[in-house]
């Protein structure tokens, strides 16, 4: 197993034994429900999937609602799906909880949706300078300045930064340390993650290991 599904609960902040004051973000990670268990021999691949919080079933559509309810614990907010090892001795409907996965000091990689800030400039959406308060410049102060020429290439290139919606994206922060982990499944992570409180997360052993 690598990751479980979580909820962001806040940010706030500890000292360590050098009495170092570290930023930390609670995140409320688990216990999570085996729903489905994907083999090689019947799906090309080794994966569990997971089921997190708790859903009205009638708010959901049959279909959904007949898959949650194989591992028998309810209809479920979320599911999310994760690689695991052949060999991986699960079973549906079986919980997994935070110490089963994560222990402190180790590297992860947090996903989840960032705030969106619905349409915006340049400056906000890209960090642009803007242009000088004087000088000249006349009704011209927060705009992206030029796009391209006019003979050649005589378009706009694609991916040229503009205008356009902030926010509202799929980000992973990778390679937080695990600062310290509560018995009520809560999991402390040095630094932020995305997304506001209360929103959906995705916890998993990071991929690229190391130190930051």
């Amino acid at each position: 197993m690598v990751g479980l599904i979580g909820k962001k609960r806040g940010m706030t902040q500890l000292f360590n034994e050098k009495g170092e004051l570290i930023p930390v973000t609670v995140i409320e990670t688990g216990p999570c429900t085996v729903v489905q268990m994907k083999t090689p021999a019947t799906d090309g691949y080794a994966a569990l999937q997971l089921g997190f919080g708790e859903q009205k079933p009638q708010r959901v559509s049959k279909a959904y609602r007949e898959h949650c309810l194989k591992a028998q614990k309810g209809v479920f907010r979320v599911l999310r799906e994760f690689r695991a090892s052949g060999d991986a001795a699960y079973q549906v409907g079986q919980q997994i909880r935070l110490e089963d996965v994560f222990k402190v000091g180790d590297r992860i990689d947090v996903s989840g949706t960032t705030k969106g800030r619905g349409f915006t400039g340049v400056i906000k959406r890209h960090g642009f300078a803007g242009f000088p308060g004087s000088h000249g410049t006349h009704e011209y102060f927060r705009h992206g300045g030029s796009i391209g020429n006019r003979s050649f290439p005589g378009r706009v290139f694609k991916g040229r930064r503009m205008a356009g919606q902030s926010g509202n994206t799929r980000v992973t922060i990778q390679n937080l340390e695990v600062i310290a982990i509560r018995p009520d499944d809560n999991v402390l992570l040095r630094g932020a993650v995305p997304g506001a409180t209360g929103g959906l997360l995705t916890v998993a052993k990071s991929v690229k290991g190391g130190k930051r």
